[in-house]
C-alpha cells in the first residue's frame, strides 16, 4: 500500500473509526489514541481491499481490538480518571442525554449500537465485524436498546 492511498483511507474513514474508538472507550483522548494505533496499523499490515467497504469493515475492526486492547493494558486497569479524582468535567465536553446514556452502557451493546445507528451497518455485518453471531448481536441491540430506554426515562423523571 503506498502513502497516498493510506492518507486517502485515513481521510475518509478517520471520522467512522474514531467514532467507533470513542463509543468503546468514552473518552475523547482515548478515542485519539486508538484512532492513531488503527492507522499506524494500516501501512505494515498493507491489506489488498476489495473496495472502500471492504476498507472501512477492516479499519473497524481493528478500531474494535485496539479498543479493547486499551481495557486490557495493566497500565489502564490500575489508573483512574483524572476527572473521577478531581470531580471534574472538561470543558466543553457536556453530553446530550442520549449520548451519556450510550457512553455508560457496557462495551457489548455500546458498540454494536453505535455500528448499527451511526455506521450503518447491519446486523450480519457487525456480526461479522465483533466475530459474533447474528443472534448475539440481535440480542445485544434489543437488550442495549431497552437500557437506554429505561435510563432516559429514569433522566425525565429528575427532570
Amino acid at each position: 500500500m503506498d502513502r497516498e492511498e493510506a492518507e486517502r483511507l485515513a481521510r475518509r474513514f478517520a471520522p467512522s473509526v474514531y467514532r467507533l474508538a470513542y463509543a468503546r472507550t468514552g473518552h475523547r483522548a482515548d478515542a485519539e489514541d486508538v484512532m492513531q494505533e488503527v492507522f499506524l496499523r494500516l501501512m505494515p499490515a498493507a491489506p489488498d481491499f476489495r473496495d472502500d467497504e471492504h476498507a472501512k469493515a477492516w479499519l473497524l475492526r481493528v478500531a474494535a481490538n485496539c479498543a479493547g486492547d486499551l481495557f486490557r493494558s495493566a497500565w489502564r486497569r490500575r489508573a483512574r480518571p483524572l476527572e473521577e479524582a478531581q470531580g471534574l468535567t472538561q470543558p466543553g465536553q457536556e453530553m446530550s442525554g442520549v449520548l451519556e446514556a450510550v457512553i455508560t452502557l457496557p462495551s457489548n451493546y455500546r458498540i454494536p449500537l453505535h455500528l448499527f445507528y451511526y455506521e450503518g451497518y447491519f446486523v450480519a455485518e457487525i456480526a461479522r465485524l465483533l466475530g459474533k453471531s447474528e443472534d448475539v448481536i440481535r440480542t445485544r441491540l434489543h437488550r442495549g436498546r431497552g437500557m437506554l430506554r429505561r435510563g432516559l426515562e429514569g433522566d425525565e423523571e429528575h427532570v
